[in-house]
């Protein structure tokens, strides 16, 4: 059997046309398009506007090191980011899938969204955060965080891409691994604090092509209180169940509710079991089991005096009268 392989290999080195040499195999790992490191990383930059368009860091991992006095913009969706020893630099990052990591940095102001958030050896942060997961901070001093504020076209679709819901955002919610004693090392910015004047809109032709809004109306995330205190002991749970118009109904309820001088606290995308039923909407959970296998549920808490009855007339006006619990716990 090996010789009448030799001899067929052989045979057909022969019959190939002369001066021609046999290609080699060609592997599905081969086709793949090369990734240069370069395109994914900003270093060692000083007084400089820089930044990534929507469609051209498409998932990938980036990092941001040794930049000075520089505004960066990543307008689109990336796995990881890390950012090292930057110094007086805005930075806005677009959905990331997993962390961003800053690390030995100072006096930098930031908006950003991400499933894990954390901040090692760093003082003078400023952080309009959307963050799936309770916000880190270690061995850092004056960090001050605000909620995610901002809009462009593709931003819904790219929080899409990294797997983050608009919902899920534990901005205000930090957990400081090395506390001090009589110290707190991070506070939440002023609530009527302007996100342009921290993190201004970019100033060079190619990046102004972005239609960003930084009005509160039209931030793809939710503007919410978080933990700030609350100015009313009353507040109103609103559960919307999965549906072709969840999303759409959401940003409505919250446009009215707010509208009429009521307070979002937060929000939440989830997906809700019986038991989580019963805790929530009590004898009424038998009604309710049967949506709950459609797909998660969307719960948002308002908060200010009246807030039940003012949620059940806007409730009952625009939704033709979907059941909601007057109030539940959290």
């Amino acid at each position: 059997m090996g010789c009448f392989f030799s001899k067929r290999r052989k045979a057909e080195k022969e019959s190939q046309p002369e001066g021609e040499e046999e290609q080699p195999k060609q592997y599905s790992w081969d086709q793949r398009e090369k990734v240069d490191p370069k395109d994914y990383m900003f270093s060692g930059l000083k007084d400089e506007t820089v930044g990534r368009l929507p469609g051209q860091v498409a998932g990938q991992q980036f990092l941001i090191q040794d930049c000075e006095n520089c505004n960066i913009y990543i307008f689109d969706h990336s796995a990881t980011i890390t950012i090292d020893d930057c110094a007086n630099c805005v930075i806005f990052l677009g959905p990331v899938k997993g962390s961003v990591f800053f690390r030995n940095c100072r006096d930098c102001k930031c908006t950003l969204a991400c499933q894990q958030f954390r901040v090692r050896d760093c003082r003078k942060l400023e952080v309009f955060l959307c963050c799936a997961t309770q916000p880190i901070i270690e061995s850092s001093t004056n960090i001050r965080f605000g909620c995610f504020q901002w809009y462009y076209p593709e931003l819904a679709f790219q929080f899409k891409d990294a797997g983050l819901s608009i919902f899920n955002n534990t901005w205000s919610n930090i957990h400081d691994f090395t506390p001090v004693s009589g110290e707190l090392n991070w506070s939440l910015l002023p609530e009527g604090a302007v996100v342009q004047d921290h993190v201004p809109l970019p100033a060079t032709e190619e990046l102004k092509a972005v239609r960003i809004s930084t009005e509160a109306n039209r931030s793809i995330v939710p503007v919410s209180r978080g933990q700030r205190p609350k100015s009313s002991d009353e507040s109103c749970l609103v559960v919307l169940f999965a549906g072709d118009y969840t999303i759409a109904n959401a940003r409505k309820l919250i446009d009215e509710m707010v509208g009429k001088g009521f307070f979002l606290v937060q929000t939440k995308e989830v997906s809700m079991k019986a038991e989580d039923a019963q805790r929530v909407f009590g004898e009424k959970a038998p009604d309710f089991l049967p949506l709950l296998s459609k797909g998660p549920v969307i719960a948002l808490e308002f908060s200010g005096d009246g807030a039940v009855e003012g949620c059940h007339l806007i409730v009952n006006e625009i939704f033709n009268g979907t059941k909601i619990p007057s109030s539940a716990p959290w």
